[in-house]
């Protein structure tokens, strides 16, 4: 099976790319390899990738690009049975500062996409978008009918795409899924996310920092467990036209997860607290009755399992990857 995977060397994207090309698809990756956090993490993802092609029966291409390229997404697609759109302006904080470059990326971005999964009738397209969609929340967990009431640009640009990939599946008859991911973790991720920093943190013996009072919740999804929902989308159609959550079923406090990690590692250490940015969301929680019953989606790592393993990989790739985080 082709493959495109936009967005494929960053960090959901990297670990579908060498999933399917383990599996023995091939894969051909597009990213910009914008520099919003290290260039190295996503040079380890194309790497990754191109370790999972050799070994099996796939292929793995990089392709240098960006997704408001509309004559080179349009060609890209031409030859790509399944889209997997990963590929967005990430981060709520910066999307206060330049909520336009959000909306050429994240919308812009997704509609030359979604032109061309239209005009070539693929397969299926499937995008990532974010549980940052929901805002303030009115009861929790969130379910796919809680109101949309982003409150930062980032949010309102996510929103827009997945409504945009919706309506075109709704107007023009091709399969399209959009998934909600709620805070997504694990090896490779992000230098700059509270769990990779608390971890370095304590492995360094400096105290984790935490960012208000640590009452704020989140629903923390193990990367696996993301990987496996979207695999699901290759064969499976019972999601078409839908907006689905892509979460843990579960929720942390940031100060339980601080004294989790803590208390792994350096239990000594005592908690230490910073201003919060007012753009952060206070709670997420991802009701995903939908995806399991939809896909069959169960995930089955719990926030200890899922830090146990991220602490496993981070102390193996320690020497590359740590730098990436004190410098964030």
């Amino acid at each position: 099976m082709n493959i495109l995977v936009t967005g494929g060397a960053g960090f959901i994207g990297g670990h579908l790319a060498e999933r399917f090309a383990a599996d023995g698809h091939d894969v051909v990756v597009l990213d910009n390899f914008d520099p919003f956090y290290a260039i190295d993490i996503k040079r380890h993802n194309v790497e990754a990738g191109r370790q999972a092609a050799s070994a099996s029966d796939g292929s793995y291409e990089l392709v240098e690009g960006d997704v408001r390229d509309a004559d080179l997404v349009a060609d890209l697609v031409a030859g790509a049975d399944h889209v997997y759109h990963q590929a967005a302006q990430a981060g709520v904080r910066p999307s206060v500062e330049d909520p336009r470059k959000y909306d050429e990326v994240n919308v812009d971005g997704t509609l030359n996409l979604l032109d061309a999964c239209r005009d070539e009738g693929v397969e299926r397209f499937v995008m990532a978008s974010s549980s940052s969609v929901y805002g303030v929340p009115q009861y929790l967990p969130y379910d796919e009918e809680h109101p949309t009431t982003p409150v930062s640009p980032y949010g309102a640009s996510k929103l827009a795409a997945e409504r945009y990939a919706i309506a075109y599946s709704e107007v023009y008859d091709f399969p399209a899924v959009a998934l909600r991911y709620f805070t997504v973790y694990g090896p490779r991720m992000r230098p700059n996310m509270a769990i990779s920093n608390f971890v370095s943190r304590c492995l360094d013996g400096e105290p984790p920092i935490i960012y208000g009072d640590g009452t704020q919740t989140r629903d923390f999804t193990y990367i696996e467990d993301v990987v496996e929902a979207n695999v699901t989308l290759l064969e499976e159609d019972a999601a078409d036209g839908e907006v689905l959550n892509v979460g843990s079923t579960d929720n942390i406090a940031i100060k339980a997860l601080a004294e989790e990690i803590r208390d792994q590692l350096a239990p000594e250490l005592e908690l230490v607290y910073e201003a919060r940015h007012d753009a952060d969301a206070e709670h997420t929680h991802a009701d995903t009755t939908k995806a399991g019953e939809l896909l069959g989606y169960d995930p089955d790592h719990t926030i200890r399992e899922g830090v146990g393993k991220f602490v496993e990989w981070y102390r193996e790739n320690r020497d590359w990857y740590e730098p990436l985080v004190r410098g964030s």
